[in-house]
């Protein structure tokens, strides 16, 4: 019915008469999605669209109260997320390595070569400003996100595999993605490598391995915690995408449709090329719906925190911003189509069981 009174009044006043409308019919879709077996994994999803509803039509309430700039809270409530990621791994995951050394070395690899090379490809031709270019290049080369691990298991793919691409990847960033960001897009922004490699370590690895430490020495101690990180996860990715969502709010009306479809293009064509890489080097269809994911999902918050600490929020920010809520539609739509194709006989589930409880 919002939905209906949204479109009615848009056609009639326009569409900036019907804010409140338009965030109604998200925040009553995710409820009802809440409560759907079959759509619940789209809940957050829905819910990320009535933030970013709520930031285009009141952008002045997600950018500064009173002397505090709301952009300031990014970094701390990424390192938060990354902290909560923290807590829920253990260095039992990293021994995937030694398991399937091979499976990790071939996503990892084509995690840091596909991504980052479609990004700058399609900021070449998207014809955008250079700070907004460099941001495509920027969630190119940034390491998996952590909802890939879910959407791996959703997908019956090769959990323990997927949880190991991350962790490795994420290890690996403070190194790789500032160099790739200097090489694909020194040219759109100024970068300055060793200051990335610092924001990395401070907003990323630093939490994960305080995280590890919790895990370790606490695990099943703070079942409180483990209850209570999800939700502060998903708060802070709100939060984070709606404050960048308010500082490029001019931006996203000049340029919104044509981003949005660019940063389809670019994660769908991860999920493809990731899938027939894993399908190269003749990988069991299990790994290969896992290359799919750890290829085409990524880590959206760092990018978003990486764009924050060079001062280009409200440019840099924006194609991170979009990507992660798309991302996450796309994924979901490719875990609920693969969970309902079986696998050929001889698939090994037995090895996923402990990883599956964790997710």
């Amino acid at each position: 019915m919002a939905l209906l009174a949204f479109i009615t009044t848009a056609f009639i006043r326009g569409v900036a008469s019907g804010g409140p409308l338009l965030i109604g019919a998200f925040i009553s879709l995710a409820i009802a999605f809440a409560f759907k077996d079959e759509l619940k994994n789209l809940t957050f999803t829905i819910a990320i669209f009535a933030a970013v509803s709520t930031a285009m039509y009141y952008p002045q309430y997600f950018q500064q109260w009173g002397s505090l700039k709301l952009a300031a809270l990014i970094t701390p409530l990424l390192q938060i997320i990354m902290f909560g990621m923290g807590t829920s791994m253990s260095l039992h995951d990293f021994a995937g390595v030694l398991k399937n050394p091979r499976g990790v070395f071939i996503g990892v690899t084509a995690h840091f070569i596909i991504m980052p090379l479609i990004g700058f490809t399609l900021s070449q031709v998207s014809g955008f400003p250079p700070e907004i270019a460099a941001g495509m290049v920027l969630i190119g080369c940034c390491p998996n996100g952590t909802a890939s691990n879910v959407i791996s298991y959703l997908a019956k793919a090769n959990l323990a595999l997927s949880v190991t691409i991350t962790a490795v990847s994420t290890l690996l960033s403070p190194l790789l993605t500032p160099l790739l960001m200097h090489l694909l897009a020194g040219k759109l922004v100024a970068i300055d490598v060793q200051n990335m490699m610092w924001d990395i370590m401070k907003m990323v690895i630093f939490p994960i391995i305080a995280g590890l430490i919790f895990n370790h020495f606490l695990h099943g101690r703070a079942k409180w915690l483990d209850k209570a990180m999800p939700v502060v996860s998903m708060t802070g990715i709100a939060l984070i995408v709606t404050v960048i969502t308010a500082a490029g709010r001019d931006s996203l009306l000049n340029i919104g449709p044509l981003l949005i479809l660019l940063v389809l293009i670019h994660n769908l064509a991860g999920y493809t090329l990731g899938y027939w890489s894993g399908r190269l080097f003749r990988m069991p269809e299990r790994d290969c719906r896992t290359m799919a994911i750890e290829v085409g999902m990524q880590n959206g918050g760092m990018a978003s925190g990486l764009a924050k600490a060079m001062g280009k929020i409200a440019t840099v920010g924006l194609a991170p911003a979009v990507f992660g809520p798309l991302m996450n539609i796309t994924g979901s739509t490719l875990a609920s189509w693969w969970h309902r194709k079986p696998i050929d006989a001889g698939a090994d589930d037995a090895t996923e069981e402990p990883i599956a409880e964790m997710v």
